[in-house]
């Protein structure tokens, strides 16, 4: 059945993936210099390290310290997207998918755990082709915490059981399995078809392009 709207994942969805292993890197080096154990922020993701590492280093009644670590950290991952996202375009035909997607009546929003100044950057006018974009600084909270989608929805008017997710990572699944929505993942980005099988996706295609809705 055709459904009533379609959140996508914004990088390696449609367009190429940001750096996010350099992203990681630079944070976590950044989170060594403010003495930081390793053991609290070991396999959190990106924007996650940032948040526990604030709350660990203002536990020490430093929160002058903790908001200059926070602020600096933020900033560096923004420096990062920004860089990668002026050299980035949208996958070839992303477009013109959006257009009949459009024109077939059906709602769509973005949700992506990047910034919103990038992925302008990326696709000037993605808002002229989707109803809405929900970035990581318009969102309390992020995917996989399923509140992130459940936020786009609202604004689309549509119930999640009439929705598909798609995305090119775990997160993409997790969040939206949640919600028990028709899940699909795509493999133009950082997840391949075993990953994308484990995270629980419903189908699998080669890109956004393959759609058949």
């Amino acid at each position: 059945m055709k459904p009533a709207a379609i959140l996508f994942d914004f990088d390696g969805t449609l367009a190429p993936n940001l750096d996010l292993p350099d992203m990681r890197k630079q944070v976590i080096e950044l989170t060594a210099q403010f003495a930081v154990p390793e053991e609290v922020y070991a396999d959190h993701y990106i924007v996650e390290i940032i948040n526990v590492a604030r709350d660990w280093i203002a536990s020490a009644r430093n929160l002058e310290l903790a908001q200059s670590y926070f602020r600096d950290a933020h900033q560096r991952i923004i420096d990062i997207e920004m860089h990668a996202a002026s050299t980035t375009q949208p996958f070839p035909g992303i477009r013109t998918l959006l257009k009949t997607l459009q024109s077939n009546n059906i709602r769509m929003g973005v949700v992506t755990r990047n910034c919103r100044a990038a992925v302008l950057q990326v696709f000037p006018d993605l808002l002229e082709h989707v109803d809405v974009l929900h970035a990581r600084d318009d969102v309390t909270y992020l995917k996989p915490d399923k509140r992130h989608l459940e936020m786009c929805l609202d604004a689309l008017g549509v119930h999640a059981h009439q929705a598909a997710m798609v995305g090119d990572g775990a997160l993409d699944m997790q969040a939206g399995l949640a919600l028990e929505m028709h899940c699909i993942g795509v493999l133009t980005g950082s997840a391949d078809r075993s990953h994308l099988q484990a995270a629980g996706a419903h189908q699998i295609l080669p890109s956004c392009l393959e759609l058949d809705l």
